[in-house]
């Protein structure tokens, strides 16, 4: 390992054993430092773009090490910044082109197939996705979970491309911004914005939580009484 790694890494494993999550966390910063010492910023452009593929990954977590990186002069700020909008862009990408794979037929299909769905479940949701969809992927860059899933919506509605990958680079920009400041500025303080974006992940987490139990306790109370209505008209 060079100096700037062993710096980056022992100031992470510090912040990791404060938050008392060492073993996640160190084992997360020891496999990104080391892809950005080995390939440089494409290294945090290529973690980002995992993210984007599996959620679980925290971009809040991978996003103020390319800063602190970036702050410790094994890359410059500006390659930091784009290389990480960059990852976003193509790990976008990658589900949009599983949202165009799959198809609004198909997804009727599997809709009709799954208990309590409907297939105009899906018909509404692109119809949605048409009316709001430039919000839809710029503002969902900024949201966890959804800046993942949104990709897909697109290519199902086959969102011209460019348009897609302007507002995905627009919003992922703007998100991969805070955070890889956040990690120049702060240091080896970076994980302070890491407390405030877990709360905001609960936050979202809770509302979809919500939102899925709302969704079947209406699907379940309209099959109960249209079970009901049916054992009415046969008695």
């Amino acid at each position: 390992m060079t100096d700037t790694t062993l710096l980056v890494t022992s100031a992470v494993r510090g912040a990791a054993e404060s938050s008392g999550d060492g073993s996640w966390l160190s084992s997360l910063a020891d496999w990104t430092v080391s892809l950005m010492e080995v390939i440089g910023p494409v290294g945090a452009g290529a973690a980002i773009a995992l993210e984007n593929l599996f959620p679980p990954l925290p971009s809040e977590v991978v996003l103020p090490m390319a800063g602190l990186t970036a702050s410790r002069g094994a890359f410059t700020l500006a390659e930091a910044l784009i290389w990480t909008t960059v990852g976003s862009v193509v790990g976008a990408f990658v589900l949009y082109g599983i949202g165009a794979w799959l198809g609004a037929a198909r997804l009727r299909r599997i809709a009709e197939w799954m208990p309590l769905m409907k297939g105009d479940d899906v018909d509404r949701t692109v119809a949605w996705f048409h009316k709001h969809g430039w919000a839809a992927v710029f503002f969902g860059r900024m949201i966890p979970i959804f800046r993942s899933l949104i990709s897909i919506p697109a290519g199902v509605s086959r969102m011209p491309l460019w348009k897609f990958g302007l507002l995905t680079g627009a919003g992922s920009a703007v998100w991969n911004t805070i955070f890889v400041m956040a990690g120049f500025l702060l240091g080896e303080n970076w994980h302070v914005i890491e407390q405030y974006a877990d709360v905001f992940q609960y936050i979202v987490i809770a509302v979809v939580v919500a939102l899925i139990a709302w969704f079947l306790f209406v699907r379940i109370r309209a099959a109960v009484r249209a079970r009901r209505e049916s054992q009415t008209g046969q008695v």
